[in-house]
């Protein structure tokens, strides 16, 4: 889910977006798909979010393609906020579906045993690294993500006695009380906040290296300085990308010193992976990559093969529980469990990790010629298939000497409106929503990534052409040197 500012509630008229059937005699359909936006608009609440940048009306899907009800058709790189890691109906997960659904079983059981979760459960544990597989539990929450950091802060508390938490700048763990208290955007509240390393826009100022250093000297400072105001926490939760706070992959080394620090100092460390897991950045849990075994793990989203699940798994020794300490009416979904297992599955038998770390490095090094061609891209950045593209304004001062260009929101929102109009679905996400967020499906194919590298760099050109004027006819040729492959580009994903 995520987090932005207010936004326009229709965005401007827009032409037929790139692979759109359009006929004279779909006017019915238009008219149909209209009178919904409008309806949405008259009983929804002001705090919907996508639904104001993305006037569409969805009615089709298949891997990475979505149909409106006007009959356009678009590239979808949102994913359900990453929740499809397989796409839209992946074949697998609609059989894991049906089969439930032919069974007879049960498909609601709070939190009783059945084949359907026992099945689940196999698979999730053959997936954790390997410290925890061997020693770990896990608790099932309410379906969503919040529900998930709700239960691992309580666990944590319960297990050392303590109430502290230790979160970082840049965060967000969720939307209920306590996930917001430990996330970016919150105010006065009991949480003891840490600077989260990041080159672009390093809060000391040097990035890299040094600058992850100089964060965790802070970090041993706040926890071992016994004037520093921060009593001895019951836990530390991180994202080891942190997402809405606008795709900053965190450093392995910095990861490791977390680690160091938390066990030197028995306070549990709590990762983040409900939008990380299942091999979204490349590695199938991204705390892999730095080697770390966290002591909690929070899932959620593509866990569930596209519907609600969020579990906490974590190591024996933290389950200090009472029987009935946490609990959740709907953390017995039978269906969202199979197509779980399925989706851990393929993603773990089909090598999707390792793949996701090879076109992702290939679509970031394209799109860092971007931020060549255009003083409106101030960087590039990501893990795997998780990418980010900050947008900002050249023509004001940084707000230090020597820092980059300060954000800028209403160009990245223009790109993703000039994005849409050309097909492609793209979220925005970072500090005063600034940066253009790509989250395909790990199964999008090569071809299909082209297409979307195409309509996303003609769009960055269209939106620095306006907001600069026209630019050098060879720098534009450059960054959309295949922009018109895009309007050829197949827009249905393949099976399998």
């Amino acid at each position: 889910m995520a987090v932005t500012e207010s936004a326009p509630e229709t965005a401007p008229a827009m032409p037929e977006a790139a692979g759109a059937r359009a006929t004279p005699e779909n006017g019915g359909a238009r008219a149909a798909h209209e009178g919904i936006l409008r309806r949405q608009a008259a009983r929804e609440s002001a705090a919907r979010t996508y639904a104001r940048a993305l006037p569409i009306v969805p009615v089709r899907a298949r891997g990475l393609t979505i149909e409106g009800a006007d009959g356009n058709r678009y590239l979808d790189c949102l994913s359900g906020a990453g929740t499809l890691a397989l796409g839209h109906n992946h074949p697998v997960v609609l059989e894991a579906i049906r089969k439930v659904l032919d069974s007879g079983a049960p498909l609601q059981v709070l939190d009783l045993a059945t084949p359907v979760k026992d099945a689940f459960t196999t698979e999730l544990f053959r997936t954790l690294p390997p410290g925890l597989a061997d020693h770990a539990r896990v608790q099932f929450c309410g379906p969503a993500g919040t529900d998930a950091v709700e239960a691992a802060l309580k666990l944590v508390r319960a297990a050392t006695g303590r109430s502290g938490i230790l979160a970082f700048a840049g965060a967000y763990h969720g939307m209920t009380a306590g996930a917001l208290a430990a996330s970016g955007g919150a105010s006065d509240v009991r949480v003891a906040r840490l600077p989260y390393p990041q080159d672009y826009r390093c809060p000391f100022g040097v990035g890299g290296e040094p600058g992850a250093e100089l964060a965790a000297r802070w970090t041993e400072s706040i926890l071992d300085d016994t004037k520093s105001g921060v009593p001895s926490p019951a836990g530390m939760i991180l994202e080891p990308v942190q997402g809405e706070g606008g795709v900053i992959p965190a450093r392995d080394d910095w990861m490791r010193r977390m680690r160091e620090i938390t066990s030197a100092r028995s306070i549990p460390l709590i990762a983040d992976e409900i939008q990380t897991g299942v091999g979204r950045t490349g590695a199938f849990w991204a705390v892999e990559h730095s080697g770390i075994t966290p002591d909690v793990m929070v899932l959620s989203k593509a866990i569930g093969g596209s519907l609600p699940l969020a579990v906490v798994v974590y190591r024996e020794g933290l389950d200090m529980w009472e029987p009935g300490a946490h609990a959740g009416t709907f953390r017995g979904n039978q269906l969202a469990m199979a197509a779980g297992a399925a989706t851990l599955a393929y993603v773990r038998e089909n090598g999707l990790a390792e793949r996701a770390a090879a076109l992702g490095t290939r679509m970031i090094t394209q799109l860092q010629s971007l931020a060549d061609d255009f003083g409106c891209v101030g960087d590039v950045r990501g893990r795997g298939l998780m990418i980010g593209v900050e947008l900002v304004d050249p023509e004001k001062p940084p707000s230090s000497p020597g820092g980059p260009p300060p954000a800028a929101p209403e160009l990245a929102a223009a790109v993703q409106r000039e994005c849409l109009r050309r097909g492609l679905i793209v979220e925005l996400g970072g500090r005063n929503s600034s940066v253009v967020r790509l989250l395909p499906p790990l199964t999008i194919s090569d071809e299909q990534a082209s297409a979307v590298l195409n309509r996303l760099s003609d769009a960055v050109a269209e939106v620095a052409k306006a907001a600069t004027g026209p630019a050098d006819e060879s720098t534009r040729r450059t960054a959309t040197g295949h922009a018109r492959k895009a309007e050829h580009a197949p827009r249905a994903e393949r099976s399998g």
